[in-house]
């Protein structure tokens, strides 16, 4: 079922409730009003009656007999009934018909004074009236024709009006909800046009302050990270892509020209060589693209532990040495890699290195960082310093290299981008992605400064605690 119908439906339901709550309320009072009016009638009645037969002390039946034969009778169906206090009949207008009062209900008046009472052929009510020394029991009985049949003319008047009335809220009710659901049938007929193929740039109309315009915003916000993960996406496949077929395209050639004709052993060996270089960049590039897939993974993927950070930098060192050895045994050996770690401040507790992450994804991040200064230091030196708050551990990791241009500082954690100063320096421009990717799964932040000519420095500040 649609929502303008549910809604219609349910206003409809409820109003209608509603409204025979009112109709049942308005009947229910109307005839208890009626009631308690001409139960009230007829004890002035008796009272009026009682009052008219005493007279010197003496109850004077024929003078109502002559008034019930003129107009005193003016009820409808009226029965008066006149008893003395011994229960003897004194007066009756009821002719030809065996009269049967219970005594119980004689007493009752006798003892309480009063009595009233609706039956289904009307109402009766009963009196003991004292004057002087003289004392009767006057009972009168009624049907109130007129307030019956007023009552039934309420009652066809609520059932006529709650039917109209039902009729005008679903008309009403359908309108209301056509018209409160309509921009969310604009809204659906828009988000129907929206594909793969043309989401740039695409919006819904998202105006006023209402839900449907809190939903149409949030739509765009949608829109707005799916677009750019759509280009992400088509960026990624198309540099992977390049980067991939680049290293693949040199083996290929490199080796379809050794094997053209006869070589001497040098030659064979400088192919080897070369081949072994191109093969470690495939195999970093294809290490690249896994740690980058694997940094994108839901943090609930991974076990976090504590994780002491000067430690885990410290241990650098060695995987670092082992990177940059050289390709093969005959190759010339490169200048050993040099970091300097600080401290801006001695710690006093453990606890003040100790941040709550997961070790393989920290050490990633930290080997990026530090292999990629290396590369850029004229001396092969990088510096770390270490700080540290009552929530976050920060480490810095600067180099004296050749700095980035202001104009890519925005664009450098960007899968496969490289720097304008970067194209003579070997690399696939997926380190720093991979380490932002792992800094803000760890709930942290990664900043980037940089003067050119003089060098970097990447601030890392990772919480203590993972939230």
């Amino acid at each position: 079922m649609k929502i303008k119908y549910k809604i219609a439906l349910s206003y409809s339901i409820s109003a209608f409730v509603l409204l025979n709550t009112f109709a049942i309320l308005a009947y229910y009072f109307s005839a208890q009003s009626r009631k308690a009016e001409y139960l009230e009638r007829l004890e002035y009645r008796a009272r009026s009656i009682a009052n008219v037969i005493i007279e010197d002390d003496r109850v004077k039946v024929d003078l109502l007999r002559k008034l019930d034969k003129t107009t005193f009778q003016d009820l409808y169906k009226e029965t008066i009934l006149v008893y003395d206090p011994t229960y003897d009949l004194l007066y009756s207008n009821v002719k030809d018909t065996a009269i049967r009062t219970s005594r119980h209900l004689l007493d009752y008046i006798k003892k309480y004074g009063e009595y009233s009472h609706e039956r289904d052929n009307g109402e009766l009510v009963g009196v003991y009236y004292t004057e002087g020394k003289v004392s009767v029991i006057v009972l009168v009985t009624s049907f109130d024709k007129y307030g019956h049949q007023n009552l039934q003319n309420l009652r066809q008047i609520l059932i006529i009006e709650i039917i109209v009335a039902v009729i005008l809220l679903v008309v009403i009710g359908y309108v209301f909800a056509g018209g409160m659901v309509k921009p969310i049938d604009n809204l659906v007929r828009q988000v129907r046009t929206i594909n793969a193929n043309n989401l740039q740039g695409m919006t819904v109309d998202a105006k006023g302050r209402d839900e449907i315009s809190q939903l149409g915003a949030n739509f765009n916000t949608m829109l707005k990270r799916l677009s750019n993960a759509f280009d992400l996406q088509k960026s990624f496949v198309s540099n992977a892509s390049h980067e991939l077929r680049t290293p693949l395209a040199s083996i290929i050639s490199q080796l379809q020209v050794a094997l053209s004709k006869e070589r001497s052993k040098e030659v064979y060996q400088d192919t080897l060589t070369s081949v072994l270089e191109d093969a470690q960049h495939l195999s970093d590039l294809s290490n690249g693209l896994l740690q980058l897939a694997q940094s994108g993974l839901d943090e609930q993927q991974f076990v976090f532990t504590e994780v002491r950070i000067d430690e885990l930098l410290l241990d650098m060192g060695n995987l670092i040495k082992l990177k940059h050895a050289p390709a093969s045994p005959g190759a010339e050996p490169l200048k050993s890699p040099r970091i300097d770690i600080s401290f801006l401040k001695v710690p006093e507790l453990d606890a003040e290195l100790i941040c709550e992450g997961n070790e393989s994804l920290l050490k990633v991040l930290f080997l990026n960082l530090l292999d990629n200064a290396l590369k850029f230091s004229s001396d092969n030196t990088t510096f770390v310093i270490i700080d540290f708050t009552t929530k976050n551990i920060q480490v810095q990791v600067k180099d004296n290299g050749v700095g980035i241009a202001p104009e890519d500082l925005e664009k450098i954690f960007e899968p496969f981008y490289r720097g304008s100063n970067s194209h003579q320096v070997r690399g696939h421009g997926l380190g720093l992605s991979i380490c932002k990717r792992i800094v803000l799964l760890h709930r942290g932040q990664i900043i980037v400064s940089s003067v050119q000519g003089q060098g970097t420095t990447f601030t890392v500040t990772l919480p203590h605690r993972h939230q």
